[in-house]
């Protein structure tokens, strides 16, 4: 069964409790309940992993280059400046997808840019706890074709 390590970024913690009218009120353990019910119906197993810490995320990444077939992203406001974690995320070469509860590009300029998405396969936001669910089909739908789910 593939694996796929799902990364929560900062402040992600917080969901349900802070700015709703901007990311909702699904909290992050209801937003892991849906991805679980997906990856049940496609035969996938994920990994949930939260932090507020640059260099945990790195570490994370790295260590699933053994243990993950993908990664599902919101790195959060890394986003815009996390060159580390651009570079993890290249480095380990796992089909990658990038999610954010808003919609980046709609809001303040600075972040509408994102260093991540150049080493993505996709990237989804906009939806709330949908871009989360919409980011794991594509990504499992991407390893599929690629015969990576065995």
């Amino acid at each position: 069964m593939a694996r796929i390590l799902v990364i929560h970024g900062p402040n992600l913690n917080l969901l349900g409790r802070r700015e709703r009218d901007i990311y909702g009120s699904d909290t992050l353990a209801e937003i892991n309940h849906a991805l679980t019910e997906v990856a049940r119906r496609h035969s996938v197993e994920l990994e949930f992993f939260q932090s507020n810490h640059e260099g945990a995320i790195i570490d994370k990444i790295q260590a699933a280059m053994e243990s993950a077939r993908g990664i599902l992203i919101n790195p959060g406001g890394f986003t815009h400046y996390s060159i580390a974690i651009r570079d993890a995320l290249s480095a380990v070469a796992l089909p990658t997808v990038e999610v954010h509860l808003s919609n980046i590009h709609a809001r303040e300029d600075f972040r509408g840019h994102t260093v991540i998405a150049s080493v993505c396969i996709g990237q989804v936001g906009g939806f709330g706890k949908q871009s989360y669910v919409l980011g794991l089909m594509g990504l499992v739908s991407h390893l599929e074709q690629n015969g990576r789910t065995a």
